[in-house]
């Protein structure tokens, strides 16, 4: 078995070879031609015959939908012997900042479990960071996945990667802090306002960037991997509550960042949003809530952890 840590574990029950990786010679970067979601229940449809190793989120979500220890059906011919991403989006759009970082992440760890080297491929005979267009009729004739602006990031990518790689090879160099928060008490959410969240229990904050009861987790220059758990009350079935990450600069919102969606169901409602970026020095980064149902929510607990890299 081999699942990535740092991915969401999505497994999907059909639509793969169970032990059917023969080798991997590298990662194979597609578009999805839709989104995460929409992807995400595709590949658990029978009728697709498709999925993917992994894929991603305009806001750098990275689910795992396969064991890379499993064939995933992505590029025909190319499957035996590729991992494979998928990552949201249509034809002509290039990956936003956290979706490179999340291909990164991928390439990365293929090189370490599995000797994958860092550097673009160009041929199905290659080894390395690759592109669904490159196998030709034999991976299937998309001729135009992922699309040329993303197939100039993929040096952006390996780059990336390279530099992860070297942050765990050398982590005397890079030695991440960690902050793990959480309620003392739940709060309520009203309708129609963002409001952040204010982590009144502390665990551990070791950049000391989170003061007693604030909404504050982290302070730039950082880069910072993490999530936070949410759990609900009293969000109706067909009711959002809207997640995002906003940096301030002191009390005023200078940046918001992708929206995530928490979905209403019968009893508690839950869902762990994933907390990755780089935050420039003097922000602040907050995580806000929005509900957009007609009545309030309870927010019964919001545990947040991340991994913080505090740069100079």
């Amino acid at each position: 078995m081999a699942i990535m840590p740092g991915a969401t574990k999505r497994l999907i029950p059909v639509n793969h070879t169970e032990g059917g990786q023969e080798s991997v010679r590298g990662v194979v970067v597609h578009i999805m031609a839709g989104t995460l979601a929409g992807t995400d229940s595709w590949f658990r449809n029978p009728k697709a015959q498709a999925s993917s190793h992994f894929g991603t989120g305009k806001g750098g979500e990275l689910y795992q939908w396969v064991d890379t220890a499993d064939r995933a059906w992505a590029q025909a011919a190319g499957n035996r012997t590729w991992l494979s991403v998928e990552n949201e989006g249509k034809g002509g759009d290039a990956l936003t900042d956290a979706q490179l970082d999340s291909n990164a992440q991928v390439l990365a760890w293929a090189h370490v479990h599995d000797g994958v080297p860092l550097q673009v491929a160009s041929s199905p005979n290659g080894y390395g960071l690759g592109f669904h267009a490159m196998g030709g009729t034999d991976w299937g004739g998309h001729s135009s996945c992922p699309g040329t602006r993303i197939v100039a990031q993929l040096p952006e990518i390996v780059a990336r990667a390279k530099r992860l790689v070297s942050n765990v090879s050398n982590p005397e160099d890079d030695m991440p802090k960690y902050i793990n928060l959480g309620l003392s008490a739940p709060f309520t959410l009203k309708p129609g306002a963002w409001d952040s969240i204010e982590f009144t229990k502390e665990w551990t904050d070791e950049t000391g960037d989170h003061a007693d009861g604030g909404s504050v987790f982290v302070k730039g220059a950082a880069r910072f991997s993490g999530s936070v758990a949410l759990s609900l009350e009293g969000l109706a079935p067909g009711e959002v509550v809207q997640v995002r990450m906003s940096e301030y600069d002191g009390d005023t919102v200078k940046a918001d960042h992708p929206i995530h969606e928490v979905h209403g169901t019968d009893g508690k409602s839950f869902a762990v949003v994933p907390l990755t970026k780089r935050l420039a020095k003097g922000r602040g980064m907050r995580v806000r809530l929005l509900n957009q149902g007609a009545a309030p929510v309870t927010v019964t607990s919001a545990v947040l952890s991340a991994l913080i890299w505090k740069e100079a």
